[in-house]
């Protein structure tokens, strides 16, 4: 045996095992005892026990089995050992502490001596003793996974990356195969602390590559390395991953057709859609697949939705719904996007059909929908769901839409969640805006509590909403003046603030605001765009405008509106053709009232007269009193 680290303590070898001081209490053994146990010593018997039992009559009755000796490794020394540790960790005396227990650990191989050396190593903030623990618990357990992550988690905390890269190997090595790719895959976001990007895809570079060209981790590995280098602003190289991931989970679906195609590249690809133009057609493919997974095709309505593309956010889960007709969350954002759309009739029967399906999942009170009623059952009030809060909110947008205020206040008062007080009461001064009670409508607004600092300026922006309904541009320029002198500046609060001077006919103040938006914030695409559309409205400073517009277009690529505003521009500037090419795209993609006004009028210039009565007929049935629609219906002397 071996000295032991001190010798300060009252215990002494004597004939091979420990003799314990008068200081060793009874009270003191018993600690010892529990304390094992709580670390997790195993008993010396525990393998034998898993060995087979013999075939007699003795080892089949319970009673044998019972009688056995079950012999465990706290011997004596052991104890003393443990004691004079935790102890000596007590007396915040961490040095003597771990010396003793790693001692025990080396001496037992017991893994829980292992774990709790390091843990005191590490509580004192001792990282180098705690990594000379995790690298003695390898040696006496070589095939340890916990060890080797408790390994690579110090080194990462240690900032040596140098060091990764054997346990790293080691570690993918022992990891089962079912389990590799997994692990695998979380490699970008658990290295992330091991320096500089392109450090970290280095060594995902050097970990991955003996898993390349193995079947069952060809994807990972080229998911997990693309995702390092975009972390890396390495698109060209992590595009060409992608690539070569998508190409072997397509072999890989072929090779073995009962597998669902891995959606790792697809993913990847979505979060690649603003930079890499092909990225959105690899999505799509997968999406094509039977196979595909449905969190692919949300994330991907997502991306849509950002783009403004709502039109075909919905064709997206119009897919999902008819394939999985159960699955409730699709219809609560179908319902969003109806909405958006101002499809009324549509939107009504996804939020009634999300209702049933959360309510029949959940069990909750909530009723189902009655057919063609907006009105629902009242919720378990102390626990409100927010996605059943969602769709009342919406329901009651939508019987607001068919001016049915009484039937949108009936779906309002029967949510109670403190949380949605602000979106409730925000709700319902629209409604009354409607109704034309300005006074009141901004009372509501006023006297809401503010429980938190980001209370004060919602309230204010529900004002703004409140008089933007009711067309009061001066007041609304007002109250936006002066959430910005409270609030400083803000670039999205100065961008409302410039939309609404130009509505107010201020438009040297709009110019100044949208220009001081673009200093404070260069990347604002819709103030580039709106600076934009507003000069080809007046026909001034047109080539101006295109720059502005096509700047936009870079930031925000796909964005509907400001594709619509690129149309508008051209054909301002006399560029019939291309106008028609970029409208359409932004109708397509977004069919709002606005954008099929433009494109209306453009083919209405063209001589496409019977295309151009269609595109507005939709449009007015979209919302018959928008006012750029009726303007431009006026001017043209059209009667729909």
């Amino acid at each position: 045996m071996t000295a032991s680290p001190h010798t300060r303590f009252a215990g002494q070898r004597a004939g091979g095992s420990f003799q314990w001081a008068p200081c060793a209490a009874p009270r003191l053994l018993a600690f010892s005892v529990l304390l094992a146990v709580a670390i997790g010593l195993t008993p010396a018997h525990a393998q034998a026990e898993k060995a087979p039992t013999p075939n007699t009559t003795e080892a089949a009755t319970p009673s044998a089995a019972a009688s056995a000796p079950a012999n465990s490794q706290l011997d004596d020394r052991l104890m003393y050992q443990l004691l004079v540790a935790e102890f000596a960790l007590a007396q915040g005396d961490a040095g003597t502490a771990y010396q003793w227990m790693l001692e025990a650990a080396r001496r037992t191989g017991d893994e829980g001596l292992f774990r709790r050396s390091t843990d005191i190593a590490l509580q004192a903030r001792a990282g180098d003793q705690a990594l000379q623990a995790t690298k003695a618990w390898r040696q006496s357990h070589p095939t340890s996974r916990e060890a080797l992550r408790t390994e690579l988690q110090i080194l990462l905390a240690l900032k040596r990356p140098d060091a990764l890269a054997e346990p790293l190997r080691a570690l993918l090595s022992l990891t089962p195969s079912a389990e590799r790719s997994g692990l695998i895959g979380i490699l970008p976001r658990f290295l992330q602390r091991a320096g500089e990007p392109a450090r970290v895809a280095g060594l995902v570079e050097e970990a991955v590559r003996p898993y390349l060209k193995q079947p069952d981790t060809a994807v990972a590995s080229r998911v997990a390395l693309a995702r390092a280098w975009l972390d890396a602003n390495d698109g060209e190289r992590s595009w060409a991953l992608v690539q070569e991931a998508d190409n072997a989970a397509v072999a890989q679906s072929h090779m073995n057709q009962s597998l669902a195609l891995n959606p790792g590249p697809a993913l990847l690809a979505l979060e690649m859609m603003a930079q890499q133009p092909k990225a959105e057609a690899l999505v799509q493919n997968y999406l094509a697949h039977p196979s595909a997974a449905a969190g692919v095709r949300l994330a991907y309505v997502r991306q849509l939705a950002r783009g403004q593309r709502f039109a075909e956010a919905v064709a997206q889960l119009q897919t999902l719904t008819r394939a999985q007709p159960d699955m409730a969350q699709p219809y609560l954002t179908l319902g969003a996007l109806h909405l958006e759309l101002k499809q009324a009739d549509e939107a009504e029967a996804a939020l009634n059909r999300y209702v049933a399906l959360a309510t029949k999942a959940s069990g909750s009170p909530v009723a189902p929908l009655p057919e063609g009623n907006p009105g629902l059952a009242e919720a378990d009030d102390d626990q409100p769901d927010r996605g059943w809060v969602q769709a009342w909110l919406m329901l009651s947008q939508v019987a607001e839409m068919r001016g049915d205020f009484k039937g949108a206040e009936d779906l309002l008062s029967r949510i109670q969640d403190p949380d949605s007080l602000m979106e409730v009461q925000t709700r319902r001064a629209n409604i009354l805006a409607r109704q034309g009670k300005i006074e009141q409508a901004r009372d509501t607004i006023r006297n809401l509590p503010e429980r938190r600092p980001a209370d004060a300026k919602a309230k204010l922006l529900a004002e703004v909403s409140v008089l933007r309904e009711a067309q009061r541009w001066g007041d609304a320029y007002t109250v936006l003046g002066e959430t910005l002198r409270r609030f400083g500046d803000d670039a999205n609060l100065m961008y409302e603030q410039a939309m609404v001077a130009e509505k107010a006919n201020r438009l040297d103040d709009m110019e100044a605001l949208l220009r001081q938006v673009i200093a404070l914030k260069p990347d604002y695409a819709h103030a580039y765009n709106a600076l934009g559309y507003s000069l080809a409205e007046r026909n001034l400073r047109l080539p101006e405008a295109l720059g502005l517009i096509e700047k936009a277009l870079q930031i925000s690529p796909g964005d509907p509106f400001i594709t619509d505003s690129l149309g508008w521009v051209h054909f301002r500037m006399g560029n019939t053709e291309q106008a028609l090419r970029h409208l359409r795209e932004a109708w397509r993609a977004r069919p709002d009232v606005e954008i099929g006004t433009h494109l209306g009028e453009v083919l209405w210039a063209a001589g496409q007269k019977e295309e151009a009565l269609r595109i507005w007929r939709e449009a007015r049935g979209r919302d018959a009193k928008n006012v750029v629609l009726k303007e431009a219906l006026t001017r043209l002397q059209v009667q729909l």
